[in-house]
């Protein structure tokens, strides 16, 4: 079953520091492009502003941290990029997991993986199951992944697991189904590089999330412009179809 009930369906806490963040990390051939380097290299510093991300959310309180690294549509890009990502991940979950785990972080992988070869899949399975019982930060790595997917996946899947009740799903019935059933709904989505839409990512999961963007390039994106980000979503007013009467505890609207 789903941990966490859909903000469609009850009125969730909206906490000060965002429990759970989600950001779409764009930029990083831009960032190379300015200096006159290959995109690869944007690639391999956005690891290291991976890095500081998950300390960053861990030093401020957020429980939560999923990021879009490589859409199901990626797959368009020029074939040499997406072996040097292929090749960047399968480096990332060698180096990188075992610190993780000493963080106590999390790491889950989500995102439809038969596409990858058998040596990452086996990291990826390997990765998860050694910090499966770390309690500190979730770290999410959507990989080959794509919101439509996941709903389309989800949807099958209760179809197979309950066929009796087809014609009459509920979304209570598809949470557990879906990739992200572990999480509760981000509170606050991040996109950098300047771009202003979500990509298809997580299409079902951000229904109300608070969506910010910025220009700065992923490889640029540090703890301070992640406490702004913060801070912009910490002025919102977020009321889940209420009015701000309602929040506030004045006369609510006819």
């Amino acid at each position: 079953m789903a941990l966490f009930k859909s903000s469609t369906r009850i009125i969730p806490d909206a906490p000060l520091v965002p429990r759970h963040i989600a950001m779409i990390m764009d930029g990083n051939g831009r960032w190379a492009k300015q200096r006159f380097l290959p995109r690869v290299a944007g690639h391999q510093r956005g690891v290291e502003t991976v890095r500081e991300m998950v300390k960053a959310c861990r030093i401020l309180g957020v429980e939560y941290l999923t990021l879009f690294a490589f859409s199901s549509e990626n797959w368009r890009r020029p074939a040499d990029e997406v072996s040097f990502l292929m090749q960047l991940f399968v480096k990332m979950l060698e180096r990188e997991v075992g610190k993780l785990h000493e963080a106590k972080v999390r790491l889950k992988i989500v995102g439809d993986l038969s596409r990858f070869d058998e040596q990452l899949r086996r990291y990826i399975a390997e990765a998860e199951q050694l910090t499966a019982d770390n309690d500190g930060l979730t770290l999410t790595i959507a990989a080959n992944y794509g919101g439509r997917w996941d709903i389309m996946h989800a949807m099958q899947g209760l179809w197979k697991a309950h066929p009796e009740k087809a014609g009459d799903f509920s979304e209570e019935d598809l949470e557990p189904y879906l990739s992200m059933h572990y999480a509760p709904e981000p509170d606050l989505f991040i996109r950098t590089g300047g771009e202003q839409r979500i990509s298809n990512f997580l299409l079902w999961q951000l229904a109300y999330t608070e969506l910010y963007f910025t220009d700065i390039l992923w490889p640029a994106f540090d703890q301070a412009a992640l406490e702004v980000a913060i801070q912009s979503y910490q002025k919102r007013e977020r009321r889940y179809g209420r009015t701000s009467e309602q929040l506030t505890g004045g006369k609510t609207d006819a």
